[in-house]
């Protein structure tokens, strides 16, 4: 099943620095977030990737273009360096199509732009390019109803804020943290049929168009999200998955036996 990933954001509030790298390239450890992502997308069996280029669409490719398997493999070397026998492979079995959606695209027209590309898929995922998680994608997939043209993960905010109660007069009633009231966001993982472009016009935007008409026609899903789920928009998010990831046990690195004892 091949599994479109948006890259086409350019981070600027995940900045601490003039730095020129695209969103999906921001490093959590040693590999950028889309190489997680992709290793979860992986793991679960999709390993046929389109990525949908942007802002920094250069920087993207040349990491591929250029990729090293020792950075994250265990292997061999022998021959005075000369020989390399890797143990391990991340994306040996990957499939990768690189498309430039424009710098400045709405998603839902990058959807549009690399439609030519999933023909003869009649489902297939989708993610932003900078959200993980441990869900079953492969049971999402499955849990969509025929008449559906697609999902989405629902999942509760993340924000450290409080929201305050107010009367009639305005004198505060109390104060409750946003992640435990009944609220869901779109986590930015997609399950999606071709009939989704059925509700997709030029330049619209995937969630806030298309989404949007599927479901006031009831044809599109949201799938309430009780697993991890963490997405990487500003430097404190991205140092929390990175004190995740340096613990050996990060929940989305579902490929990583140890994934899971921390956090959820």
């Amino acid at each position: 099943m091949k599994v479109v990933i948006f890259c086409g954001g350019m981070g600027m509030r995940i900045r601490a620095d003039n730095a020129s790298a695209p969103k999906p390239m921001t490093p959590v450890g040693d590999r950028p977030i889309i190489w997680h992502i992709m290793r979860y997308y992986a793991f679960h069996g999709h390993t046929d990737f389109i990525l949908a280029l942007g802002y920094g669409a250069n920087v993207i490719k040349d990491y591929f273009l250029n990729y090293r398997e020792t950075a994250s493999n265990d292997f061999v070397l022998s021959n005075s360096g000369r020989d390399v026998e890797m143990l391990e492979s991340d994306i040996s079995d990957w499939k990768i199509t690189f498309v430039d959606t424009g710098r400045t695209t709405a998603i839902g027209e990058r959807l549009r732009r690399v439609r030519p590309y999933l023909e003869g898929d009649d489902v297939f995922l989708a993610n932003y390019g900078d959200v993980v998680s441990n869900v079953d994608i492969n049971a999402l997939v499955e849990s969509l109803p025929e008449d559906h043209v697609g999902s989405l993960l629902a999942v509760r905010p993340q924000d450290s804020f409080h929201v305050v109660g107010l009367d009639a007069n305005g004198a505060m009633t109390g104060l409750v943290p946003v992640g435990t009231m009944d609220m869901w966001i779109n986590g930015g993982f997609f399950v999606l049929r071709q009939g989704i472009f059925d509700y997709l016009e030029p330049g619209d935007d995937l969630v806030m168009n298309a989404c949007i008409r599927a479901a006031e026609a009831g044809r599109f899903t949201a799938n309430k999200c009780n697993d991890f789920w963490a997405c990487m928009d500003t430097l404190k998010e991205r140092a929390y998955l990175e004190e995740l990831h340096a613990s050996g046990a990060a929940p989305w690195e579902v490929w990583n036996r140890h994934a899971g004892a921390v956090g959820g």
